[in-house]
């Protein structure tokens, strides 16, 4: 029961960290300071769901796109495994190349698709208090 306790715990702070990333993206005017913490909300939200359903992806190469199909999976919603594998292209390509510029186009949509995201967790989670 201790373990079950504590992941529900765990789940909850993953999820309050992740609103608090999307909070930061949201009212960002540094679209590169917006991509980063939309990415990192999205990555906290597939932790949660997975966690939820007792999956723990380890820290290893690949992690990220394993934690992204799981979440396009449990979501039944390709759309989310096909942006949020173009954010992380473009995140590695950022911190490994030497950077990137992102549109507000872009911006726009990524914002788009977390509320989107965070709006399905909540409902897959049963959380009463809405995040948004």
């Amino acid at each position: 029961m201790k373990n079950k306790n504590l992941r529900i715990d765990r789940s909850r702070n993953i999820s309050a960290t992740a609103l608090r990333d999307f909070k930061i993206a949201d009212s960002s005017e540094v679209s590169e300071v917006t991509f980063r913490f939309c990415y990192d909300s999205l990555l906290k939200v597939a932790i949660t769901i997975c966690a939820k359903n007792n999956l723990r992806v380890k820290s290893r190469a690949g992690h990220h796109i394993k934690l992204l199909k799981k979440l396009s999976e449990y979501f039944d919603d390709e759309d989310i495994l096909i942006i949020s594998n173009e954010m992380r292209k473009k995140r590695n390509f950022d911190l490994y190349s030497g950077g990137i510029l992102i549109s507000e186009k872009e911006i726009l949509d990524y914002k788009r698709l977390l509320e989107k995201i965070i709006t399905q967790a909540e409902e897959y989670l049963n959380i009463d208090q809405k995040l948004f």
